[in-house]
């Protein structure tokens, strides 16, 4: 007798696969939007357990998360909205282009971050010391000089007045 199968992907539904040093950090199920052939766009609801409180935005259950991953850019960007539909802002992950196989996502985290409030007020580099203290600018020198051009380029964008995509959660 032979094992059932499994149910296949429907064309709309990928799984985001974040990956940190090798090791994946994080996979959850997200609402495909789009996929023009260099931007890939999902949907998804805050994947963490519980609520997370950076000091300047909480990411909590409810969150809806539209994300934009770039096959030819060192960078993804999360618009994050409350549960009732405001922008609370953008969270840019700095990390290898995307690479979409199949119904699968998967991104490397690169450590550097870039937040940008909705109301363009609050811009901030993150996660510098660590992205310092990996072994990334040792281990592959053009990967990190990538990573950095790409956070300048994410806080230049910011400071043009956040000229970030901009989708509705519900799209």
């Amino acid at each position: 007798m032979s094992a059932p199968s499994a149910e296949p992907v429907p064309a709309t539904d990928v799984e985001v696969v974040l990956r940190k040093a090798g090791r994946t950090k994080i996979r959850y199920p997200a609402r495909l939007l789009s996929d023009d052939g260099t931007r890939v766009t999902v949907r998804a609801p805050w994947a963490g357990a519980g609520v997370r409180d950076f000091g300047f935005v909480r990411f909590e259950p409810g969150d809806v998360f539209v994300e934009h991953f770039w096959r030819d850019r060192w960078y993804a960007v999360k618009e994050v909205y409350a549960a009732d539909g405001t922008l609370k802002g953008w969270y840019c992950d700095v990390t290898r282009p995307a690479v979409r196989d199949g119904a699968v996502l998967t991104v490397e985290d690169l450590d550097l971050d870039l937040w940008c409030s909705a109301d363009g007020t609050t811009i901030l580099r993150l996660d510098e010391d660590e992205f310092a203290a990996s072994p990334l600018p040792e281990t592959d020198p053009p990967a990190a000089a990538a990573a950095l051009a790409a956070l300048d380029d994410l806080e230049q964008l910011a400071e043009a007045g956040g000229n970030f995509p901009r989708t509705h959660p519900s799209a």
